[in-house]
């Protein structure tokens, strides 16, 4: 089933697996289109979902696909301080959730090089940003959704905080405090609900790095995202609601499975 919501295409497939090959079919298509133009693809990746890089990984070594020319920005990792990321070697980190579930997976000759697994770090954001914009900008930023509806670590603002819905989509990549719903269903996935054991602080890609992708896609595999896209898809845009600011980008996927858009529309 699709529909368009507000400019936003919603796509809804069987089951929660369906999910994570759709969008790992959505990944491979990118690659192998702009392979056969000689052209790099640039993207912008998240840690949650994940299961999509285990069969991408597979697709890519049975299908002999190069990605060689493929740039991966994460979009954000944990920080034990504001200028201090979280052990690489830590299970909660994205570094090494990424090399053990997509980038180890891969045969050496077809994996990118190191210096193409990029993640932000803090005191070099405007780097990140810049690195993005002089490869010619995103092909394709995929996430997922938060229960407050941040993309990346792109929080909501708080009740009394003025900032314009125009002046949130210029936000580039920074470090911010996490937000306690996020900490809270985070610790509940990741965590087995330790949430004092949670990382408290974060380094985001900017609102304006994934709007100005040339396409977006958003993963939805938990049934609890079912609450935060209806605002997503019919709310006024708002940065109370980071993620419905989407609704104005024109090449915007949402793809959920059936038990997570029952009653929906």
């Amino acid at each position: 089933m699709e529909k368009c919501i507000n400019g936003i295409k919603f796509k809804t497939v069987g089951k929660e697996w369906d999910v994570y090959f759709d969008m790992a079919l959505t990944m491979l298509d990118e690659i192998m289109k702009n392979n056969a133009k000689g052209k790099r693809t640039v993207m912008i990746v998240p840690v949650g979902p994940t299961d999509q890089y285990p069969i991408l990984a597979r697709m890519v070594n049975q299908l002999r696909v190069s990605l060689r020319d493929v740039w991966f920005f994460n979009m954000d990792e944990y920080l034990i301080t504001p200028t201090e990321a979280i052990d690489p070697d830590d299970k909660m980190s994205f570094k090494r959730r990424m090399n053990d579930e997509f980038y180890s997976r891969i045969d050496p000759e077809l994996v990118m090089p190191e210096c193409q697994r990029r993640f932000p770090e803090p005191g070099r954001e405007e780097e990140y940003d810049a690195l993005i914009a002089e490869l010619g900008g995103v092909d394709l930023c995929l996430g997922g959704l938060g229960i407050n509806g941040h993309v990346a670590f792109n929080e909501p603002t708080e009740a009394d905080d003025l900032t314009t819905a125009d002046e949130y989509r210029l936000l580039g990549t920074r470090v911010l405090p996490i937000s306690r719903e996020t900490q809270t269903i985070n610790a509940y996935g990741y965590q087995r609900g330790d949430l004092r054991g949670m990382p408290t602080w974060c380094i985001t890609v900017g609102m304006k790095q994934i709007l100005e992708s040339r396409r977006i896609y958003i993963a939805l595999n938990r049934e609890w995202q079912h609450g935060i896209v209806k605002h997503v898809l019919f709310d006024t845009p708002t940065p109370k609601i980071p993620a419905s600011l989407m609704q104005g980008h024109g090449n915007v996927e949402i793809c959920t499975f059936e038990s997570v858009a029952k009653d929906l529309f």
